[in-house]
């Protein structure tokens, strides 16, 4: 099995090499944001040709029980930036592109897969559930609070899962999105979580993409 595994910073790209050195797995580095991230996931089909895609990253978080490090397994995703109102299409709802599937859902077999390491992924709290998308970085209580209006449900926010999601869409690719919590937007000011993450508890947050493509 090809795997393929899409990540938008640099420390989140040396963070996965240094776990994956093996052919069948390739890790690559797409950019910040929904274009690069549809870019980089195009380019990843085209030249790799993977049987499956993984996306992996930090998020923001949301939820009572949701902490920095948990992980949030991408059940199903869509966009909290993209409305096409009801001027053509009253059916389209609010973080859908018309035509194409109000969410994205994880591949079953992958999310089962995913799912089954609750019991061996020691020391690692995992959660399945919405990751939204948007060009957007939540650097505030007031920003986050506008997305969880519209998402109740959300799990974590991003940039980059479900532009990924939908170029696996139409390439009829198997996908699948880890997000790692490193910030709680709604118990945070300035990012201060963000940067903390970065500076002293990353060091071990991807092992769980590591051990989920052993189990593959």
């Amino acid at each position: 099995m090809k795997i393929g595994i899409i990540v938008a910073m640099d420390k989140e790209l040396r963070q996965l090499q240094q776990l994956f050195n093996k052919g069948n797995v390739r890790v690559e580095k797409c950019g910040i944001g929904k274009v690069n991230a549809a870019l980089g996931a195009q380019r990843m089909i085209n030249e790799f040709h993977p049987d499956i895609i993984i996306n992996s990253g930090c998020a923001g978080g949301n939820g009572d029980d949701i902490e920095i490090q948990d992980i949030i397994i991408g059940k199903e995703v869509t966009y909290h930036d993209v409305y096409c109102g009801t001027a053509v299409d009253n059916c389209t709802i609010y973080g859908q592109v018309q035509g194409l599937p109000a969410r994205y859902l994880a591949d079953p077999i992958l999310l089962g897969k995913a799912l089954s390491l609750r019991n061996v992924a020691a020391g690692i709290k995992l959660h399945e559930g919405l990751i939204v998308t948007g060009d957007w970085f939540v650097d505030s209580k007031e920003k986050m609070q506008s997305i969880v209006e519209k998402f109740p449900e959300a799990r974590a926010v991003d940039m980059e899962s479900c532009a990924i999601a939908q170029t696996c869409y139409i390439n009829h690719v198997p996908f699948i999105s880890f997000r790692i919590i490193s910030d709680i937007p709604l118990r945070d000011t300035d990012a201060s979580q963000y940067h903390n993450f970065w500076d002293t508890v990353a060091d071990n947050s991807f092992r769980m993409t590591q051990a989920f493509v052993e189990s593959l």
